[in-house]
């Protein structure tokens, strides 16, 4: 039982405003850490669970979305090494995996059909406190900007994890769809890799952020797109962080022979596919889920050295309903991230 209580944004039905009450305050349990929260930023994949796209087997109580968390370490559960109290910790999508199943062990935890996650199948980040398990914690440097850091525990470490994916090498040719906050974190990945990236958005603003943030070049979502990238020498790989069926074709237009096409984004509805295409072309399509606890790791080290940049817009938590609307209906301004005050 909780010896006190916190604010958090609850869940009482899908589609409708979050909750903003008084829970009671989780504990650390065995092999767990109390993390007392500093920002939390606000993912598409909420926006996914909030209206019930996507549902848990069993619904955590309470039902808390979240999982771009940064904060600092409150408690220390039973069995758990090499934390202390007041370290600075991420929180991330994943609570935990099965560690056992072939994934688990050859390194693709992140494709466990048997993880939770927080916000999903655990309480997650939109509240004051939220427990992690101590194994799948981040560890991070005591000097981050929370505001700036929330957004890499899910946005950029998946960014960072479909860059890994599509397996591009310094001088080669790489298209970025949808340019919210993954596809710019994927941008500047690449950028500094020496990749040549192509940025797509139908949003002009978000392709000045991605000029500025290493894009050699930037198209325009719309008419004549197809026939546009089609003209260019194909892409090496293309990366979807769009979530819409409505990149496809363009996509199969801008991908070489022997290209890699890589799926990021969480789009429900079939597309076309021909299978003669692929016999023709050899073209490898595969997708990637957030990532390990390996590349977080790596990923973290790259911000750390040099920030990875976002459009971040900070918000209390009594507007988390807010930037779930805004997010789908593709009006966010950039990442929304909540700040949590000292009290």
């Amino acid at each position: 039982m909780a010896t006190t209580s916190m604010r958090a944004a609850v869940l009482a039905g899908h589609g409708k405003p979050l909750q903003v009450k008084l829970v009671p305050r989780p504990l650390a349990g065995r092999g767990q850490l109390l993390v007392r929260l500093q920002a939390c930023g606000i993912c598409h994949s909420d926006v996914h669970i909030w209206k019930g796209d996507v549902r848990p087997p069993h619904a955590p109580e309470p039902f808390i979305l979240g999982h771009e968390g940064v904060g600092v370490v409150a408690a220390i559960g039973e069995g758990v090494q090499g934390w202390a109290v007041g370290e600075t910790i991420g929180v991330p999508w994943l609570h935990d995996t099965c560690l056992r199943c072939d994934e688990c062990t050859d390194g693709y935890e992140a494709f466990c059909q048997h993880q939770r996650a927080h916000g999903l199948n655990v309480p997650g980040g939109f509240a004051e406190y939220v427990a992690v398990d101590a194994a799948f914690a981040v560890r991070l440097p005591s000097d981050v900007d929370p505001l700036a850091t929330a957004p890499v525990m899910c946005a950029g470490v998946t960014a960072y994890g479909a860059i890994r994916r599509a397996a591009v090498t310094a001088g080669e040719r790489l298209a970025v769809f949808g340019c919210g906050g993954l596809g710019l974190y994927a941008v500047q990945i690449a950028a500094r890799m020496g990749v040549h990236v192509v940025a797509v958005d139908r949003d002009p603003a978000k392709l000045g952020h991605a000029r500025r943030y290493g894009a050699a070049e930037t198209e325009v979502a719309g008419e004549g797109l197809e026939q546009r990238l089609a003209e260019n020498p194909g892409f090496h790989a293309a990366i979807n962080f769009a979530p819409t069926t409505a990149t496809w074709s363009a996509i199969v237009a801008s991908i070489r022979p022997r290209g890699r096409i890589v799926a990021a984004a969480l789009v429900s509805d079939p597309v076309p596919l021909v299978q003669e295409w692929l016999t023709a072309t050899g073209v490898t399509i595969t997708g990637t889920s957030v990532g390990t606890r390996q590349e977080m790791r790596e990923v973290v080290a790259m911000h750390t050295k040099q920030p990875l940049l976002n459009p971040i817009e900070e918000i209390d938590l009594s507007r988390a309903t807010d930037a779930l609307v805004a997010l789908e209906a593709g009006k966010a301004p950039g990442r929304f991230v909540i700040r949590f005050r000292a009290g």
